[in-house]
């Protein structure tokens, strides 16, 4: 599920639209899609998440909200992401019920386990290599990405930077993926470019 992690991003907008940018990602193999909108009002993000959700069902991949709780419950998500200075996955458990799954930004040991306490689902750990979408996140050392996989029963994806000319490098960490956004969206061809990510992320998970 968490293999090919594709992380939407509204600049990449542009001969195509979210909603055929995110189809063209599904047909390429993502395995997950995280809809991260930062500057939408509620009710186009809602609009938006119900349409896309839609889209992932029909593909049958699982469907997430970044940060938003509310558009998460309201559009039936499969799954809501949550940051370190976001609502504590506690929280957001109590808010969303049971069956919703719940993902969280973690960057060393303490903070994976924390998450799981509180009821995680999933991790996203980085950044493991610099990125262009966060500036103010330190790269995350190779030692502390093995040891957060290491330290906690639940799938862990690795974020930050990842391409197809590096994403050989995060092979014996113990991730089970990789979340990606401008690899994916950023591509002048999205199907085509998740194809060979998809199969390169197949490569750097085996034992």
């Amino acid at each position: 599920m968490m293999r090919l992690y594709a992380v939407t991003d509204r600049a990449w907008v542009g001969k195509q639209s979210l909603y055929e940018q995110v189809e063209a990602a599904l047909k390429g193999g993502a395995s997950c899609v995280q809809l991260r909108e930062k500057e939408l009002n509620d009710e186009d993000f809602l609009r938006e998440a119900l349409e896309l959700s839609t889209l992932c069902k029909r593909y049958r991949v699982p469907f997430f909200i970044n940060d938003n709780v509310d558009v998460a419950i309201r559009c039936h998500a499969d799954g809501i992401h949550v940051g370190q200075e976001d609502m504590q996955a506690a929280q957001v458990r109590q808010r969303v019920g049971p069956d919703m799954m719940i993902g969280v930004s973690v960057h060393s040991v303490a903070e994976a386990l924390e998450a799981v306490r509180n009821g995680a689902d999933c991790l996203g750990a980085g950044a493991v290599f610099a990125t262009s979408t966060k500036t103010d996140v330190q790269t995350m050392p190779r030692e502390t990405l093995r040891a957060i996989c290491q330290a906690v029963n639940i799938p862990v994806v690795a974020i930050g930077g990842i391409n197809k000319e590096n994403i050989a490098a995060l092979s014996g960490t113990g991730v089970d993926g990789v979340a990606l956004v401008s690899a994916i969206f950023g591509a002048d061809d999205i199907e085509g470019a998740c194809r060979e990510l998809r199969a390169l992320s197949e490569e750097m998970v085996r034992p």
